[in-house]
Formats: C-alpha cells, sequence, structure tokens
C-alpha cells in the first residue's frame, strides 16, 4: 500500500548510463570552464610575475599527485559516494576562498580546486569502468565531452567577462554549479560501485599496483599519452594568456580563445565517426603529430603575436581529438581485477602534467621568453607522436563472434 507512493526512483535507482555521466560532466564543464581562464589571469594579477604563477602551480601539482596517490588507501575507509562527495565539496570551498582576491586565498583557491579535480576524477573514472561496457568507452567518452561542451565553450568567456565586470562572480556560479553537480551524483545513486568477488586475499601495498603498471608496457604507453596530452593543455591554457599580456594584447583573449576552442567539443561526435573508420593508433598518431607542429610554428613566430595566437589555436584542435583517443589505448588495456588501481595511475597524469609542466617552465623562464615553453611542448608531443607507433594497429575495432 505505502510502497505504491514511493517514487519509482527510490525504490528502484535508476540504472547508470553513459547519458547519466555525461551530466555529471557537464556540470564539471560548468565548474572547472568558469574557473579555467580566470585563474591564471586573477594569479598574474595579484602576483605580477610568470616565474612564481609557474612555482605556485608547481608546488600544487605535487601536492595533487600525493592526494591522487592517497585515494585508493581512503577508498579502502571511506565509501567511494563520500569520496566523490567531499571532492565536489572541495570545488565549492575553494572557489568561495579564491573569491576573496588574495595572493594566498588564491592559491589555496587552487589547491583545493586541483584536489577536487583529482578526487572526483579517480571515482568518475572508477564508475564509468564499473558500468559501462567496453565496447561503449569510446561513445562515454565522446558524449562526456559533447556534454561537457557548453561548461567549456562559454565558461571560459564568460567567466573572464564577469571577472572583469566583478571579480568574484565567476567564483559564486562555479561553486553553485559543483552544488548542482553533487546533486545530479546524489540522484544517480551510485553507491560506492559495483563488487565484482569477495577479496581472497588482504589487500596489496599501496605502492604495490605502481609495480603492476610499470610491467605492462601498453599501461605505461597509454599513460605517457594522457601526461603529454594534457602538457599540451597546460601550455595552452596558462602560457599562451601570459604570452598575451606580456605582448600587451587584451587581457581577456584568453578567455575568448579558450571558448572558441572548447566550442569544437561539439565536432566531438564527428571526430569519433573519423577515428573509426580508421583506427585509435591513426587517431592518436595524428592529433600528436599535427599538436606538435603547431606549437614548434609558435615558438619560430615568437615575434608576431596574433600568428602565435592563432598558431596555438589551431593546435588546440588536435588536442580534442587526443582527449577523445589519447585516453582509450590506457583503458582498453586495464584488466577487470585492476580498476580502481589502474584508475588511481591513470589519474594522476593531471597531477603528474601538473608538477612536469610548470617546473620546466620555471626553468625555461630563467633563460628565455614564454615562447620556449611552446618548442618544450611541441619536442614532447612528438616524443609521444613516436611513441604511438606501438599501438596496435586494431585496436578499439568490434570483435568479431564466430557462429556456432
Amino acid at each position: 500500500m505505502f510502497e505504491r507512493r514511493i517514487p519509482e526512483w527510490l525504490r528502484h535507482a535508476p540504472a547508470p548510463s553513459v547519458h547519466g555521466f555525461g551530466v555529471l560532466a557537464g556540470f564539471e564543464g560548468i565548474t572547472r570552464g568558469m574557473l579555467i581562464s580566470v585563474f591564471p589571469l586573477a594569479m598574474y594579477n595579484a602576483l605580477g610575475d610568470a616565474v612564481a604563477i609557474s612555482q605556485a602551480y608547481f608546488f600544487i601539482g605535487i601536492g595533487s599527485l600525493i592526494v591522487g596517490l592517497l585515494v585508493p588507501a581512503l577508498n579502502k575507509r571511506i565509501p567511494r559516494r563520500w569520496l566523490y562527495s567531499f571532492g565536489t565539496l572541495c570545488f565549492i570551498a575553494g572557489a568561495l576562498l579564491a573569491s576573496l582576491g588574495t595572493p594566498m586565498t588564491l592559491i589555496f583557491g587552487l589547491m583545493l580546486n586541483s584536489f577536487a579535480t583529482v578526487i572526483t576524477f579517480i571515482c568518475f573514472n572508477a564508475y564509468v569502468l564499473d558500468y559501462i561496457k567496453r565496447i561503449e568507452l569510446g561513445r562515454s567518452e565522446t558524449l562526456r565531452l559533447l556534454y561537457s561542451a557548453l561548461g567549456w565553450t562559454l565558461g571560459p568567456a564568460v567567466g573572464v567577462a564577469l571577472y572583469t565586470y566583478n571579480p568574484v562572480l565567476p567564483f559564486y556560479i562555479s561553486a553553485a554549479s559543483s552544488l548542482g553537480m553533487l546533486a545530479a551524483f546524489t540522484y544517480m545513486r551510485l553507491g560506492n560501485g559495483k563488487l565484482i568477488t569477495r577479496a581472497k586475499r588482504p589487500a596489496p601495498n599501496p605502492l604495490a599496483f605502481i609495480g603492476r603498471f610499470v610491467q605492462q608496457p601498453r599501461l605505461v604507453a597509454g599513460f605517457s599519452f594522457a601526461v603529454i596530452r594534457s602538457c599540451g593543455w597546460w601550455a595552452y591554457i596558462v602560457y599562451m594568456p601570459l604570452y598575451a599580456l606580456k605582448n600587451g594584447l587584451p587581457e581577456q583573449l584568453g578567455g575568448f580563445l579558450m571558448s572558441g576552442t572548447n566550442a569544437a567539443l561539439f565536432l566531438a561526435p564527428f571526430m569519433l565517426r573519423w577515428m573509426q573508420k580508421r583506427s585509435v593508433r591513426i587517431a592518436v598518431r595524428t592529433g600528436f603529430a599535427m599538436a606538435a607542429g603547431f606549437f614548434t610554428l609558435a615558438f619560430v613566430l615568437a615575434d608576431w603575436p596574433w600568428v602565435v595566437i592563432v598558431t596555438l589555436f589551431c593546435a588546440s584542435f588536435f588536442l580534442i581529438l587526443l582527449d577523445i583517443s589519447a585516453g582509450l589505448p590506457f583503458l582498453m588495456a586495464v584488466k577487470p581485477s585492476e580498476r580502481t588501481e589502474m584508475s588511481t595511475i591513470y589519474s594522476s597524469y593531471r597531477d603528474v602534467s601538473g608538477i612536469l609542466t610548470p617546473g620546466f617552465a620555471w626553468g625555461v623562464l630563467l633563460v628565455a621568453p614564454i615562447s620556449g615553453i611552446f618548442l618544450l611542448a611541441g619536442a614532447a608531443l612528438a616524443i609521444a607522436y613516436t611513441v604511438a607507433g606501438s599501438v596496435h594497429p586494431r585496436l578499439g575495432e568490434k570483435r568479431l563472434v564466430a557462429a556456432e
């Protein structure tokens, strides 16, 4: 009698789908997209020096890496749903703290934002690997980008425009989006993920799965693709706006260019079809080769700021192609029994690139202008193109099942 009055979605949790995960990605796109171009601008206004900004990002990257490596140990004591919820609360706290606008509150706000990103990313990937079929991973990645396209497209331009009008507004909007992200997660009722089988032996040492990772060349190669792709985004998102400011270009330029770049996320389904007609290897190598060429060209043309901006803008389209394709070699090589551990390893690519890029940039800026960072990014992308030659040519193709 009483059960009839209980809403269906409370009696039976909705089955997680690629669309549900896309909604979560959409809220995250607004949360992070609103601040992605605001943070470099606010940091530059507060600190006034590209070297100091690199130092701040470098140490925050180290902290994020440590947090990411601790997540599996925490997950043994704290349910995954609470970890994900805590990550969204870190987004809210970081945005509100950064809205105060002082150098220290901006640095600590960025730190909390980075911690939130790595915590939610680890949990999100583990949920995806639990609930999405392996053959659907490519579609899931594409829909994730498509759902988040609006936030990543409008967020950077709107965020910078609002920051110019009132510096606190983009931080408040980001915090509000984080609340929506938490509400959507609660509605999906993902719990703590699927329990595949009861463990028959004690959990391994937290560092043991790093050894398993190193022993699998396909995982190492896939992880290197993610790191180098992320380094390319770092060079574009952080150092392109700083290059523009240093060369007297408008301070809003970085935000509008990021919005223009992210508008290409709407092309993700077409990029996916292009990849499916060829192969993952061709898509990955094409992305790395073209991005490397454009970043190197930006260094060569460093004396023409507007030409450099256009060149980097072109490079960003191939970074988006890599967002669709370059993660698949890793995800498709993960064994089901190692999902949680390898999700942790994979998610650390953000933090590794968050250490490597500002760390090397710190050194480059001591002896060269900002354009030297573009050359460094181009060289790294070229190395990834070479490594991608080892990817199996038929990776990602549907397997034919023999008729009985």
